[in-house]
């Protein structure tokens, strides 16, 4: 998964340098400066003395040497432990010798670290005691700057306050930055233009390496200080898929850029020193992936998505569960370089004791609705108990689901030099080892302080973090079995075959159905505030964003302390949604209907059959429609009115299409003569929209002046009048002897009607079943298919949501900046599409009334027919879109009309 293959990369890199050395070498927060090729010179003076030839690298805080032969120890010492540092001989009975051999270090020390023997990862081997080594560099002239380096850097590890210690090492850290600048002579090409150039590091788990950013019109370059692991690390732009800004150390200082579309795996992270340098860049690469977006050349360019556009993908089922938490994580700051924020994912699995796993039997999945530390009751209890008792800022659980620890924890076997790295060159207690799957799940139920959820690498491809493929020592447990390979449940033949079925359980009905609830805690509205205390979802405040100002504290040691704590306890990811996230739509939750009257609107037909969805496919010749909508041509056009058209109905036949417009007349023509058969006008003001009822025997129309005309298309005359408003009439639906009217009176009335009487020459009467009150005019209305739901679209841009069983606001919406000019739901009725005079259309989601998604365009779009995937929108100038709502994009723009679009049919 994405550290596998991030640790692969680093992997490589050290290839290209040919060096056992790594960052990892370094403590927590410690630099690497410089290096020098030197020899230890080991007894020196005695008849015994031999020098090793290697590498002498100064760090921030510890001298480290790497000799060529690999059957030697790397040896580190750290500063704090030297006693003496200088030139060799410079004192005591040798000091007339050290001008002869000036290209001599002495360090006399009392305490070494002895790494990686024969280059096998294993526990650092600390010896103690006063003992002196000595190092020749090979240009001896630089022999005073290294000591006077190292003094300076001494001092620095020798201050008694942290805080004094890392300021002074900043100090240091910024002086060298300032005095070097990117290497122009690195650029790909001559004739690259700069454009931006700053100090950042790049930021890997665990460590940071400081250099100079360097954006141009073609590439964007970073280059170390100390020139590891490689000179420079270049990013063509036009490669660039995504990019992120990320908090970093809880400040906006993180950028993460992604030459792919969906690897967790980023090519490269960046921690700024100003927020404003990293907007500047985000801003250049923002902008050059927009333009090459507007050339076509790359589609698939984008900066950041909204969670709300992966969340229809997914819920139309276009997006995994895995995927879209991929998705998920990435939003939320959680990335494989940052440990404290590493990616996130559920226990889905609750049965690792059972001999066989049936992912059809509800009992055997974790209850996704509770975080870890609320799915043992009894525990929950004490630590309730303990909460209630404890003086504010409170929280329920002293540990984090997600923290370095953790993470390494279940990846020390594919990662052993970061555990190393951590803990200060051990290993954890043997028994304290990711030993067992099912003792890991039991301590997360019933241990005091083990919250902890999993990581992506449990539901991707790659065995190597269950298996001790490196043959490491991890040390022996107290029955004395060695710590190996991780055990595996009863129901898991392999590691391939675990890995296989926590994907299917991850993917599975039960999964896909309470995924949503698990998103809630860690993503959504339960993560903060009383919907957290309610969920037993509340953990320290440090861990939350927004949970501490570091720029408000003082004290650099306090500064410093919590800065360290909050990294290495972890990190509550960036919240997304701060309503109920909606469910997936599944197959289990089909359960309206679809069948398809003649007046259905196209909003109600079935969706293409090549897309992955759940409707129905009633009616063929749509399906192929939606699947060619791209290649729409104009065929034919006739000028009939003298206004903008209002509103079309066309015949079962397709033979007759019935039209209405603000020039005040309905009007009938003839498809197959080409003529225009019939003009009516019912009074001098614009008729605003019509329909055909079943039967194609009688046209309705609604008109501006407040009322809804019936016309008899065999009597060729006005057969009835529905005066219903007190005011215009703006839209009318007809559904199962139901007519629905929308007015600029700020109502929508429900009223009776049966359309086989409506052919008698008799007056009907109209019984008013319901009016849904609104605060301001109803332009729009929309049905769904099985006529329990009614959406409005209102003149300030409020979309409204109605349970038509009870006329009652199911959710209201404020989504657009100006009147709603068309709605309509989706086939399945799961989401409502919205079109408005601000040029966005939104999607809704109904169960919980969230907005979703959000596009724009450049101008107004009056209306609009859509499958649920895809949309077909008239534009104000009369230009046709067709929209991605998936891929969240215009995929074609058709010339349809050279004035407004106001109707499709």
């Amino acid at each position: 998964m994405a550290f596998i293959r991030k640790k692969r990369r680093e992997q490589q890199l050290q290839l290209y340098s040919k060096e056992r050395f790594s960052l990892l070498l370094l403590n927590l927060e410690e630099y690497y400066f410089e290096q020098h090729t030197a020899n230890h010179i080991q007894n020196k003076g005695d008849q015994n003395e031999r020098k090793i030839r290697g590498s002498l690298k100064i760090c921030s805080k510890s001298v480290i040497f790497e000799p060529d032969a690999i059957s030697q120890p790397i040896i580190k010492i750290p500063l704090r432990d030297c006693i003496k540092i200088g030139k060799h001989g410079e004192n005591g009975s040798n000091r007339h010798l050290a001008k002869a051999k000036s290209g001599e270090i002495s360090l006399i020390f009392s305490q070494v670290y002895f790494i990686k023997e024969h280059n096998i990862v294993a526990p650092y081997k600390i010896e103690r005691g006063k003992m002196e080594y000595v190092f020749e560099l090979d240009v001896s002239g630089k022999v005073e700057d290294v000591v006077e380096t190292l003094l300076q850097l001494h001092r620095a590890s020798r201050l008694d306050k942290l805080g004094d210690q890392t300021a002074m090492i900043t100090a240091i850290l910024q002086s060298r930055l300032a005095r070097t600048s990117f290497d122009k002579n690195r650029f790909q090409s001559v004739s690259e233009k700069l454009h931006m150039e700053c100090k950042a590091e790049m930021v890997t788990p665990l460590v940071t390496n400081p250099g100079h950013v360097c954006i141009t019109d073609t590439n964007l370059y970073f280059q170390p200080l100390n020139g590891y692991p490689k000179p420079v690390v270049q990013i063509t732009l036009q490669d660039v898929r995504r990019i992120y800004k990320r908090r970093h150390g809880l400040m906006p200082l993180g950028l993460e850029v992604f030459c792919t579309e969906d690897d967790l795996c980023s090519d490269i992270y960046l921690k700024f020193y100003e927020p404003q340098d990293r907007d500047d860049l985000y801003f250049y690469i923002a902008t050059y992936l927009d333009y090459n977006k507007k050339l076509n050349f790359h589609e698939h360019h984008a900066a950041e998505r909204t969670a709300e556009s992966y969340m229809l993908q997914w819920q139309r089922g276009h997006l995994s569960n895995y995927q879209y938490l991929l998705h998920l994580n990435n939003l939320a700051d959680r990335s494989c370089n940052d440990l404290s924020q590493y990616p996130v994912f559920p226990w889905v699995i609750g049965d690792y004791c059972s001999a066989e796993l049936d992912l059809s039997n509800p009992g055997i999945f974790r209850d996704l609705s509770r975080p870890v530390g609320a799915l043992n009751k009894e525990r929950l209890e004490r630590l309730l108990t303990r909460y209630q008792e404890m003086p504010e800022p409170k929280f329920m659980y002293g540990s984090h689901y997600s923290s370095p620890g953790y993470v390494l924890f279940y990846l020390v076997r594919i990662a052993p030099e970061y555990m190393l790295c951590l803990q200060n060159g051990r290993f954890d207690n043997a028994d304290r080892m990711f030993n067992s799957i099912a003792e890991t799940w039991k301590n997360c139920l019933d241990g005091a302080t083990d919250f902890k959820e999993l990581i992506p690498e449990f539901y991707g491809d790659d065995v190597s973090f269950l298996v001790n493929s490196l043959k490491l020592d991890l040390g022996k447990r107290q029955g004395g079995q060695m710590v190996d390979d991780v055990e595996l449940p009863p129901w898991a033949r392999s590691p391939e075959d675990f890995l296989q079925k926590s994907k299917d359980a991850l993917e599975s009905n039960y999964v896909s159905e309470h995924l949503h609830e698990w998103i809630d805690l860690i993503f959504g509205y339960k993560q903060k505030g009383s919907d957290a205390v309610g969920a037993h979802n509340v953990f320290h405040p440090l861990t939350y964003e927004g949970g501490v100002d570091l720029n408000s504290i003082e004290d650099p040691d306090e500064k410093v302390a919590m800065l360290t704590q909050i990294l290495e306890f972890g990190q509550t990811p960036k919240q997304l949604f701060v309503t109920p996230h909606p469910r997936r739509i599944t197959p289990k939750f089909k359960n309206f209907s679809q069948t398809c009257s003649h007046n259905a609107p196209m909003a109600d037909s079935p969706v293409s059959p090549g897309e992955e969805s759940f409707e129905d496919l009633t009616e063929e010749s749509k399906s192929l429609a939606w699947n060619n909508i791209t290649k729409l041509q104009l065929h034919e056009q006739y000028k009939i009115h003298k206004e903008a058209v209002t509103g079309i109905a066309v015949s079962c036949n397709g033979s007759s299409v019935f039209t209405t417009s603000q020039d005040s007349t309905l009007k009938m023509f003839s498809k197959e003569s080409k003529m225009l058969q019939r003009s009516i006008s019912f009074s001098n003001m614009a008729l605003s929209s019509c329909l055909l009822l079943p039967g194609d025997a009688t046209v309705i129309s609604s008109s501006w002046d407040n009322n809804v005309y019936f016309y008899s298309i065999a009597f060729a005359r006005r057969q009835d009048t529905l005066m219903g408003h007190d005011d215009a009439v703006s839209k009318i639906c007809w559904r199962d002897n139901r007519l629905y009217s929308a007015s600029w009176d700020s109502t929508v009335k429900v009223w009776s009607g049966v359309a086989a009487e409506m052919t008698c020459t008799r007056r009907q009467r109209f019984d008013m079943l319901a009016e849904l009150e609104h605060d301001v005019s109803v332009d729009t209305i929309s049905l769904n298919a099985a006529s329990t739901l009614l959406v409005s679209g209102t003149k300030e841009g409020t979309v409204t949501i109605w349970d038509l069983t009870t006329a009652t606001v199911l959710h209201q919406i404020p989504c657009h900046s100006g009147t709603v000019c068309d709605t309509a739901f989706s086939p399945d009725s799961r989401h409502v599409l919205s079109a408005g005079e601000d040029g966005c259309l939104n999607v809704i989601d109904v169960q919980t009334g969230m907005l979703i998604s959000s596009m724009t365009s450049d101008e107004p779009q009056r209306c609009f027919i859509w499958d649920g995937n895809s949309v077909l929108s008239g534009s104000q100038s009369g230009e046709l879109l067709v929209w991605d709502l998936l891929g969240g994009k215009i995929s074609e723009r058709i010339q349809g009309h050279t004035v407004l679009s106001p109707a499709i049919s």
